[in-house]
C-alpha cells in the first residue's frame, strides 16, 4: 500500500482519486497512517504537482526521492499579511533574473513541512505587482541553498503533521534556470493543478479521523450507563451518534462525487469547493460530538478525541477557508445560471 498515489512506474499503485479516496480514509484512521503510507501532506500533492508538470531530469532528481520516502519535501506559497494567503493573486515574494538563472527574495509562512525537507517548491512573482492575477512562477529550491532559511516552526493547534509548520525566508536565494518547474509566468495555473486534488485528499485523511472519532463515541455509548440503562439508549444520546452517522456518509458522498469529475477529467472546482467546505466542517461537528458523549472522558488524555479535536480544527481554514470556498461556490452558481 506504499504511495499509492503515485505512478507505478515511480513505485506507487497508481490509484486514481476514487481508488486513493478509499486508502487515504483507511490510513487517516491514524494519526501515523497517512506518513506510513507515504500519503501524507504536502509530499502526496507535491508528488503529483511533480508528475505532472517537471521534466524528465527534475523528475529523476525530485519525484524518485519523494516517491520512494527517501526525502521529505514542502510548498512555499503562503505568506504573512499582506502577502499570499487566500488570494494567491497577493503574492509578494519576487524572483530577478540574473546570470545563469533567478533570485528569490521574500517571506512564506506555515509552510507545512519545511523543517527537514529537502527541497521547496517555491512560488514567486516573476512579473506584475501583489494582486495581479498572474505572473507567478514556481522555483524547485534545495535545502542546502544558503539563501533560504528557516526563521521558526510556529506553534499551532494540530501536531499530526510531520515537521509542523514553519516560517521560511528567502533572502537573495539564486537557483538555476533548470530549477524553474514549469513555464515562467505559469505557477498560479499549476498550483490548481496541485490544490484541487490535494483539497479532495485532505477531505480522504480528515474522513478517517472522523471514522475513529465516531467509533469511540459508539464504544463509549455501548458501555457507559446513566440514569439506569446504557448511554446508547437515551434519545439525545441517539441523536448525536445519528447525526454523526449522516454526516459521515453525505462527506463520502460528496468526496466520491468530487473524485470522479476530475479522474474523468472534467473541470472540478465546483465539487471540489463543496466537497472541501462540507467535509471541513463536518469532520468537526462528528468530533465535537464524540467529545460531548464521552463527557470527561472525551475531555481527558485517556482518550484520542481532545487531540483529534486539534487536528480537526484548522481543516476548516487550511486549502482554503469555507468561507473563501462559499463565495467561489456562489459566484459560479451565479455564472452558470447567467
Amino acid at each position: 500500500m506504499f504511495a499509492p498515489h503515485v505512478a507505478r512506474q515511480w513505485g506507487g499503485l497508481g490509484l486514481d482519486l476514487r481508488g486513493q479516496a478509499v486508502v487515504f480514509e483507511e490510513a487517516g484512521y491514524s494519526l501515523f497512517g497517512p506518513l506510513a503510507l507515504n500519503c501524507a501532506a504536502p509530499d502526496e500533492g507535491n508528488t503529483h504537482l511533480l508528475h505532472v508538470v517537471a521534466d524528465d531530469r527534475q523528475r529523476e532528481r525530485y519525484l524518485g526521492p519523494l516517491a520512494a520516502g527517501a526525502v521529505r519535501s514542502c510548498f512555499a506559497m503562503t505568506e504573512p499579511s499582506p502577502g499570499a494567503g487566500s488570494d494567491p493573486r497577493a503574492l509578494a515574494t519576487t524572483a530577478t533574473r540574473v546570470a545563469g538563472g533567478w533570485r528569490i527574495d521574500g517571506r512564506k509562512w506555515f509552510i507545512s513541512g519545511a523543517d527537514g525537507a529537502a527541497f521547496a517548491i517555491c512560488m514567486a512573482r516573476t512579473s506584475g505587482e501583489p494582486g495581479s492575477a498572474g505572473g507567478a512562477t514556481m522555483f524547485l529550491v534545495d535545502a542546502d541553498n544558503p539563501g533560504m532559511k528557516i526563521v521558526r516552526n510556529i506553534d499551532t493547534l494540530d501536531e499530526g503533521l510531520f515537521a509542523g509548520h514553519s516560517e521560511v525566508l528567502f533572502d537573495g536565494c539564486e537557483v538555476s534556470d533548470d530549477q524553474v518547474l514549469g513555464e515562467v509566468d505559469q505557477g498560479f495555473a499549476y498550483a490548481q493543478v496541485r490544490l484541487g486534488p490535494a483539497r479532495l485528499t485532505h477531505c480522504m485523511r480528515w474522513l478517517g479521523v472522523a471514522r475513529r472519532a465516531r467509533d469511540i463515541a459508539l464504544d463509549r455509548a455501548a458501555s457507559r450507563s446513566a440514569f439506569g440503562r446504557p448511554l446508547a439508549e437515551l434519545g439525545m444520546v441517539q441523536q448525536l451518534l445519528a447525526d454523526s452517522e449522516i454526516d459521515i456518509e453525505a462527506s463520502r458522498a460528496l468526496l466520491w462525487r468530487a473524485c470522479w469529475e476530475l479522474d474523468q477529467g472534467r473541470p472540478g472546482a465546483q465539487h471540489t469547493s463543496i466537497a472541501k467546505t462540507f467535509v471541513s466542517e463536518a469532520v468537526n461537528r462528528v468530533v465535537d460530538r464524540s467529545v460531548q458523549v464521552c463527557g470527561a472522558l472525551g475531555v481527558s488524555g485517556d482518550v484520542a478525541l481532545s487531540r483529534l479535536y486539534r487536528e480537526v480544527r484548522p481543516f476548516r481554514i487550511y486549502d482554503g477557508p469555507s468561507e473563501t470556498h462559499r463565495w467561489a461556490i456562489a459566484k459560479r452558481a451565479v455564472k452558470a445560471r447567467r
